[in-house]
């Protein structure tokens, strides 16, 4: 079986397929434009630049695997929860209902991020978590437009639930990295870049920012690290010590808000996807504390792969 995945969020337009007997992924996908200088896109010009890429993605691909697919998947909206909502996905959704129609095949509709964490899941080789009897873990899903801790029920072949046990309550830990990329001259996406520069700093230099992280239980708040950041610029610390504290900070509030939730809810494995979680300092941090399954890096960022890989396990449950 091959299935199609699309998914195009405010952030990245992606195609991929899915072929279920070699359990390989080929995908193409493309950064929307966006102006230098600004931090994001709006919704109409998202919109305009997913209408303007998704064809090029889609011809790219199926030249380089031509061939037809058995079913259509597409992320519809960024959460599985009533009233989410965001226009750029209706480019996907109505080129899958399109394609669909046109070549007879199933049409399945995810959220972005039930794509995000079977995409995380299949990258780190754990797509069995999917399968068995209904059961949970917890998940993380870090990126420019969410910070949450989930509840994930999974089980035959499916994500089946998703609980929002906290997250931020102002600034996704994205936003943040992207706004104190800005102020150092980085270009948008800053969290690439802003990686490589914290990677220059020493680890001496960072016990001097060390405090206290404000969380409020499971949920935590960015905004506070944002201003951090301002005012070390304003006393001409280093760019790499603040992009390293940067960092550091997100690396211990995530890690606030997980040992939160197992005081809460016990423990449980913890899937890391989402694009923040390809962060190196993150994956290290909490690699090395607790159990946990980070989405390889080009997986996690916004991608179409967990849409075509859960399209297809659909489609196996379906027959039979």
């Amino acid at each position: 079986m091959r299935t199609l995945g699309i998914d195009t969020s405010n952030y990245t337009c992606s195609v991929a397929v899915y072929d279920d007997e070699s359990e390989t992924i080929t995908m193409k996908k493309q950064l929307l434009s966006i102006p230098k200088g600004t931090v994001g896109l709006r919704q109409s010009q998202a919109v305009f630049e997913q209408v303007r890429l998704l064809g090029q993605q889609t011809m790219a691909l199926f030249q380089e695997i031509p061939g037809p697919i058995d079913a259509v998947g597409a992320s519809v909206r960024p959460r599985t929860v009533e009233g989410s909502y965001m226009p750029c996905f209706l480019v996907g959704k109505m080129a899958a209902e399109v394609l669909s129609a046109v070549i007879a095949c199933p049409m399945t509709s995810f959220s972005h991020q039930q794509g995000h964490l079977a995409a995380a899941l299949y990258s780190a080789e754990k797509l069995d978590w999917l399968f068995g009897e209904p059961h949970t873990f917890y998940a993380f899903h870090l990126s420019g437009g969410t910070t949450e801790c989930l509840l994930v029920t999974a089980g035959n072949g499916n994500i089946l639930e998703i609980e929002r046990l906290g997250g931020s309550l102002d600034l996704h830990v994205g936003q943040v990295i992207d706004r104190v990329g800005q102020r150092l001259g980085l270009p948008f996406p800053a969290g690439p870049e802003l990686e490589k520069l914290a990677e220059t700093s020493s680890q001496e230099a960072l016990r001097s920012f060390h405090m206290a992280i404000p969380n409020k239980g499971c949920d935590c708040c960015l905004s506070g690290l944002e201003n951090l950041c301002e005012k070390q610029l304003l006393n001409r610390k280093p760019p790499e010590e603040i992009a390293r504290f940067c960092f550091d900070y997100i690396c211990r509030s995530v890690e606030s808000m997980l040992q939160n939730v197992f005081a809460i809810y016990g423990k449980q494995p913890v899937l890391f996807a989402g694009g923040v979680s390809g962060n190196k300092f993150l994956q290290k941090y909490l690699e090395e504390r607790y159990d946990s399954v980070f989405a390889k890096p080009e997986f996690s960022s916004d991608n179409a792969a967990g849409i075509a890989v859960l399209t297809c396990l659909g489609e196996r449950n379906a027959s039979l």
